[in-house]
């Protein structure tokens, strides 16, 4: 049985319709119907008993229906006979309602990548992983300004179809207020239903960063296992993304504490209130919020395309207490090691090389490569297996 899993309003739904256009055959559910939902709740197996495939969406919505599932494929099994469809993570749900566990292939849909909306089918980090760091000597096409707005506008599909940033923003406010009071209410019971979207805008404002859990439950007025059961749910609903250290094993110094992302840009932008307008004037505080939120970019588009490779490839950052740090490392299964840092300056200095050095010089051969992203124009190689590049070289 195939999930799709990944946020709200992402493209699952489309996915699920080709799929039935593709197979005439196929039943295709929607439980955002409450016909269809109240059809389920009351009897699951009803859905179950169709003429295969069946095609399910939002499934998390009634998460009996996986009990029936299971009853169904006790009966015997072939490929593609259950697809479902949800905006919630299956790890999020009651622990009695996960019948499938090991019968399942989940498969991530996430925000669209830059390289997707302007279909230059660039796979820069598969190549990297081979040691094929591309260098040319063309200036990168992108200004800072033109950074803003990707960023500004995220992936999202439909918030990436408005026509213009107001639009955009009445998207993004409509999906976060959707999210945070539907969604999250049906997923769990809410004790303080109103700490949630504080919450929510407290670590979108600490976006890239390692979160204390205890000096946000205290500013918050919530207890930390409060605090605990919500970021784990706003990463259930994939609003966030935890990014696990990485590299304890390398030194015994390494930081366990994982860093706390973001999922789409474009949300976090709208949360800030980081406009283009509002950078374009250069605000102090406004730019170091987008340091911080420029990294949580880099670090999604690199790790949506590590979901294109046939290697598996696991993520984490590296911060040791020393204050070495690497804000990504991606490593393949059979040991290769990227290691990615990101600066929003438009160079990278030497000094700025530090944790990156560290890193490779610990891994030896299996560090592969070493990238120092910047909003400059120029890339070039640095020094052994380490690169200076423009960000833009991930899509273009």
């Amino acid at each position: 049985m195939l999930l799709l899993e990944g946020p709200r309003s992402v493209g699952k739904s489309t996915l699920l319709g080709q799929l039935a256009e593709d197979a005439p055959e196929a039943r295709l559910f929607d439980f955002d119907d409450r016909a269809v939902m109240s059809i389920a709740q009351q009897s699951p197996s009803l859905l179950t008993e169709e003429t295969l495939p069946v095609l399910i969406d939002e499934y998390q919505r009634v998460p009996d229906v996986l009990q029936a599932i299971k009853a169904r494929l006790n009966k015997g099994t072939r490929p593609g006979m259950f697809v479902l469809a949800g905006s919630a993570s299956y790890d999020s749900l009651p622990t009695g309602t996960q019948a499938l566990t090991g019968r399942i292939q989940r498969l991530p849909v996430m925000p669209l990548t830059q390289t997707e909306i302007d279909g230059t089918s660039n796979r820069f980090i598969e190549r990297a992983f081979e040691g094929d760091i591309p260098h040319t000597a063309d200036p990168a096409a992108a200004n800072r300004m033109d950074y803003v707005d990707r960023i500004s506008r995220g992936g999202m599909p439909l918030a990436v179809a408005e026509s213009d940033d107001i639009a955009r923003a009445r998207w993004f406010a409509g999906h976060v207020r959707q999210s945070l009071r539907r969604d999250a209410g049906e997923l769990r019971r809410l004790n303080r239903a109103a700490a949630l979207p504080r919450l929510f805008n407290r670590v979108v404002g600490q976006t890239a960063g390692l979160l204390n859990v205890s000096k946000v439950g205290e500013t918050l007025e919530i207890s930390r296992g409060t605090v605990m059961s919500y970021l784990e749910l706003l990463e259930s609903l994939f609003l966030i993304s935890s990014l696990p250290a990485w590299g304890t094993t390398v030194s015994s110094r390494s930081v366990e504490a994982p860093k706390v992302h973001v999922v789409d840009s474009g949300i976090g932008a709208h949360v800030l209130r980081l406009s283009p307008s509002k950078l374009a004037r250069g605000d102090a505080s406004a730019l170091t919020e987008f340091g911080h939120l420029l990294e949580s970019f880099v670090v999604q588009e690199a790790i949506r395309q590590t979901t294109w490779m046939d290697a598996l490839v696991s993520s984490g950052h590296w911060r040791t207490r020393d204050d070495d740090e690497v804000d990504l490392v991606l490593e393949r299964y059979d040991g290769a090691v990227i290691g990615i840092e990101i600066k929003a300056g438009d160079r990278v200095q030497s000094k700025q090389l530090g944790g990156l050095r560290k890193l490779r010089d610990r891994l030896g051969s299996s560090f592969v490569a070493g990238v120092a992203f910047h909003l400059g124009t120029r890339g070039y190689p640095a020094e052994d297996r380490i690169h200076s590049l423009p960000v833009e070289r991930l899509w273009v």
